[in-house]
């Protein structure tokens, strides 16, 4: 059985938060569980994660591309295949559905057809069983987004244009028409216990 699942969505789509109580709600259910996060949550990506996210820098998109598929290799080889390797359930914040919007759509950098073998390479044939996608309306986004400016939270990607941040939202809609049985939609506008829920029937499914 596969028990790898990526929680995606634009900034400011609470899936941290849903990360969190879907691990409690599972270890409660007596699953050994890891969390993880990209970029960063490796031993070389969290250099990678200050340069990419830290607003004093600026990588040309071809370089952010690259960076983050470098952290990529290096998460699935260290974090992700070991526990899956041991059974575990792994919850994964972003991965190559991530980078398809922000990176390839978002930037439009190039073509997903043209990029395609490389973020195969990076991913090492790991594949989510499931990915939810939190579904939320931009303006309450861009709110969201917009609280957290000055804050330790900020990235550089809080501080993109609106039209970028509409990309991403269009581009993960698009994602999810192309891979309807691999991604689910999560109404994220609801209360986080309402959110929580749709999320915990979706990964019911998976148990049996």
């Amino acid at each position: 059985m596969q028990r790898f699942i990526t929680f995606e969505g634009a900034d400011g789509c609470g899936k941290s938060t849903q990360i969190a109580l879907t691990a409690d709600w599972l270890r409660g259910l007596g699953h050994r569980v890891t969390t993880t996060h990209e970029p960063g949550d490796n031993s070389i990506g969290k250099e990678i994660r200050r340069l990419l996210l830290d607003p004093k820098h600026a990588p040309t998109p071809t370089c952010e591309l690259l960076l983050f598929l470098a952290d990529r290799a290096q998460h699935v080889t260290e974090i992700i295949r070991p526990a899956l390797a041991d059974s575990q359930w792994v919850l994964c914040d972003r991965f190559t559905d991530s980078t398809v919007v922000y990176q390839l759509a978002a930037r439009k950098l190039a073509a997903i057809s043209t990029l395609q073998p490389l973020l195969e390479f990076a991913q090492q044939a790991t594949i989510p069983a499931s990915t939810l996608w939190f579904d939320l309306p931009l303006e309450t986004a861009l709110q969201r987004i917009a609280e957290r400016n000055g804050s330790s939270n900020e990235s550089r990607m809080d501080r993109e244009s609106r039209a970028f941040h509409q990309a991403v939202h269009q581009g993960f809609a698009t994602l999810y028409r192309q891979h309807p049985q691999r991604i689910q939609r999560i109404d994220a506008h609801a209360t986080i216990a309402q959110v929580q829920q749709q999320v915990q029937q979706t990964v019911q499914a998976m148990l049996h």
